[in-house]
């Protein structure tokens, strides 16, 4: 296809990084008793859906890439800011598939601030990482005082279906949350896939880590959470109270099913302990 006239006059090429740096920024603001998207800013391969009217104090927002997964040499950034008093939550329509290369990594930064009194739920569904793929993502949080933190990293050993357990090139998550006195939790892996299997997670094909930052419930959330676990079959949890005042708990499930309700209770039990809220029940297909 030919070069825009505009483009071909100028001695301009098209942007060769266009559908490749995606951005998304998302501002949420506390007015009155509810809270609202009150900014948002997108390019793609990263979209936003519109939030969802939900009998909820959260106003519930779905991050989704149209484009039906993440290519080596995407780079994505997403910024989330939940200003004094709001309360957002963050999901996605689906897991996150991220497809082979043979070339440069895929690139996801993450930065969520949670102002003063205010609450965020980051909780997207598991991410996939094909055979031959290659995923470097790193999630940095900052809580204020009173602020409120629940966030979820989810991750499959690979397409199950398929046979592609652990056969992934690269696959990295750095995670840290700072508190208004330092840093709270720093938790990083990098495995490099191998076709007998890791051993890392005992045998379970999906594992996850849910850290919670919050000023009460968290002692009774990490007893709560092995029992939770339990409850779906073949699915195991464990979490501890840091000294810094956050919780971190680790989950192994045999099956993305498994995965989705184990993470699902402990999703409810903190809303119910950390938060006071019911369940959300988020309408996904």
């Amino acid at each position: 296809m030919a070069a825009p006239r505009a483009l071909a006059d100028s001695g301009l090429s098209a942007p060769p990084r266009v559908g490749r740096d995606g951005a998304l920024r998302l501002g949420f603001e506390r007015r009155r008793d509810a809270t609202v998207l009150a900014g948002c800013r997108w390019t793609l391969p990263l979209q936003v859906l519109a939030p969802l009217g939900l009998p909820d104090p959260a106003s519930v927002v779905s991050v989704l890439n149209p484009t039906g997964g993440v290519l080596g040499g995407d780079r994505l950034r997403v910024d989330i800011e939940v200003g004094q008093g709001a309360h957002a939550c963050l999901t996605t329509p689906s897991a996150t598939k991220v497809y082979r290369t043979a070339g440069e990594p895929a690139v996801q930064a993450v930065r969520l601030v949670v102002g003063p009194g205010a609450t965020l739920e980051w909780v997207p569904d598991h991410t996939i990482p094909f055979a031959g793929s290659d995923f470097r993502q790193t999630i940095e949080a900052d809580v204020a005082d009173g602020g409120c933190l629940v966030l979820v990293d989810a991750f499959s050993a690979g397409r199950i279906a398929a046979g592609e357990r652990w056969r992934f090139r690269r696959l990295e998550s750095a995670l840290t949350v700072r508190g208004p006195r330092g840093e709270l939790v720093h938790d990083r892996f990098v495995l490099f896939g191998a076709a007998d299997g890791l051993g890392a997670t005992e045998g379970a094909d999906y594992f996850a880590t849910l850290v919670v930052v919050a000023g009460r419930g968290l002692d009774a959330l990490a007893d709560e959470a092995p029992g939770l676990a339990a409850a779906t079959a073949g699915a195991r949890a464990a979490g501890g109270r840091l000294e810094t005042g956050a919780l971190v708990v680790r989950c192994l499930a045999p099956s993305a099913p498994a995965l989705l309700d184990a993470l699902g209770g402990l999703w409810d039990a903190a809303r119910r302990l950390v938060l006071g809220l019911a369940p959300l029940a988020l309408r996904k297909p």
